[in-house]
């Protein structure tokens, strides 16, 4: 597949930087913020459920608002992109915006600061759905670990060089997302909760080819 046929929005170059700032928020929210899932939504609700099950409401509230936010994300995400134009580029602005504030934001406000990320996290994966074409998920693997497997059972049953390229893009955004995650690990330990802002500058290296146009 040639990069240059898609939109900046959906080569590899942005696409890339989006993803390793995908793992790396969750990894911050998960160690430095009470251990609560910032992107993939699904470890909340289980973790929900079981708060509510036990009548624990102040732990159901931790995982409750990152689950709102997110959904909040997603529909501020519809907003830009039914009213305004370049409306990728207003995603990217206002979640690197988002992330350098949640920097600052103390323990004390841990639920805030995951409310925000989630926030911001739902606009990104609302707002960037492909990668040289083909759908995929710059903030959390298991869809894109399923579209792989399918892409790579496709090419051993029929040899289709577009199924083996599919799967190699698909496993390649995982293991970036798995860096992103070794990265924040990393950075959580060496700057604490200024950590986030290391996605901040991933971000805004992605928002380069997109504010050229190309």
């Amino acid at each position: 597949m040639d990069q240059h046929t898609h939109p900046a929005a959906e080569r590899l170059f942005p696409v890339a930087l989006l993803t390793l700032s995908g793992g790396l928020q969750d990894t911050y929210t998960y160690l430095r913020r009470g251990r609560v899932f910032a992107n993939a939504q699904t470890g909340n609700i289980v973790l929900l459920g079981q708060s509510l099950f036990d009548a624990d409401w102040n732990r159901a509230a931790r995982y409750l608002l990152p689950v709102l936010a997110f959904a909040l994300g997603v529909a501020a995400a519809e907003w830009l992109r039914v009213r305004l134009p370049h409306w990728q580029r207003r995603v990217l602005l206002w979640e690197i915006l988002l992330l350098f504030l949640v920097g600052f934001i103390p323990h004390s406000l841990d639920q805030l600061a995951n409310a925000l990320v989630s926030f911001s996290c739902a606009m990104q994966v609302q707002a960037f759905r492909k990668m040289e074409g083909v759908p995929f998920a710059s903030t959390m693997c298991i869809g894109n670990l399923r579209s792989g497997m399918e892409s790579l059972c496709a090419f051993l049953r029929t040899g289709d060089r577009q199924e083996r390229q599919k799967a190699r893009l698909y496993f390649f955004v995982i293991l970036l997302f798995a860096l992103g995650a070794e990265a924040g690990s990393l950075a959580v330990e060496l700057l604490d909760l200024p950590a986030i802002w290391l996605s901040c500058a991933l971000l805004a290296l992605g928002f380069w080819p997109l504010s050229r146009g190309e």
